[in-house]
């Protein structure tokens, strides 16, 4: 069977945010609140230096699809609501959670409140219990007095909430989810179990996100991977696992790396 999983090249990627974007339109995430960023693609962001003489570099995130995933280990139902399927994906049954989020806390590129933890990201998000999701879309305020209408009246006229919904079904998630469930990047399994790629990976204006079977060598994740040393993400604030260190066996690989770099007239 495959091991799906993404190469990204750094020397590629100038942090755009085009793969953030097209993954809030293809999975409906909601805005970010109450300690949850809801960004299934999300990144590192890091400045150095002064002015002139910086630097910064941009380092996009998602799900490692790990292998030895400890979300999937923490979860205390039967049958479990984030499994494995037998191609790699870490996957999240909406009907199954419980909303207890262990898999959150247990998740080592996961925090229950990103602010409270100053984390950098959190690739599981949690839908609150008492508050309907997307609250923007549902709020009858106009968002500028006189000016603008309201998120309520943008999404009756476009039938739908988000106003920008992608429809679409899968036998484990909804395409908008409901109160008190978690939910995290699943590979796009949707457009995948058709033959498409990642929306992520189809919108990167570079192609730097490559997406396969990782164990394929013909393939060109699996070529990359032979051809370039690559990393990977130990934690949430940005620590690389180091020669030799499996971690969780995380399925997301780092290539080459870019820094741009402001130089003098």
């Amino acid at each position: 069977m495959p091991r799906y999983g993404m190469v990204i090249d750094l020397q590629k990627c100038v942090g755009c945010g085009a793969c953030a974007v097209a993954c809030k339109t293809e999975n409906n995430t909601q805005d970010r609140a109450k300690g949850q960023t809801f960004n299934w693609a999300d990144f590192i962001m890091k400045e150095e230096g002064k002015f002139p003489n910086v630097k910064f570099t941009a380092m996009p995130v998602l799900c490692n699809h790990c292998t030895d995933a400890p979300c999937v280990k923490a979860c205390p139902v039967t049958p479990k609501a984030m499994f494995k399927t037998k191609e790699g994906i870490t996957m999240h049954n909406d009907e199954r959670c419980i909303g207890c989020r262990r898999c959150q806390r247990a998740c080592p590129y996961s925090s229950e409140n990103v602010e409270k933890s100053a984390a950098a990201y959190s690739v599981i998000s949690f839908n609150d219990f008492s508050d309907e999701v997307h609250p923007m879309y549902r709020d009858g305020k106009e968002l500028i007095k006189g000016c603008t209408a309201s998120g309520a009246e943008v999404a009756k006229a476009a039938g739908e909430v988000p106003p920008y919904r992608t429809l679409y079904k899968h036998p484990d998630y909804d395409s908008v989810r409901r109160k008190g469930v978690v939910e995290k990047c699943i590979f796009c399994e949707h457009r995948v179990k058709n033959g498409e790629l990642p929306y992520c990976v189809v919108s990167c204006p570079a192609k730097a996100r490559i997406f396969g079977d990782l164990d394929d060598k013909s393939s060109e994740a699996g070529r990359l991977l032979q051809k370039h040393r690559a990393v990977a993400l130990k934690n949430n604030k940005g620590e690389r696992l180091k020669s030799g260190e499996k971690g969780t066996r995380p399925n997301i690989y780092y290539i080459r790396s870019f820094r741009a770099e402001a130089k003098r007239a």
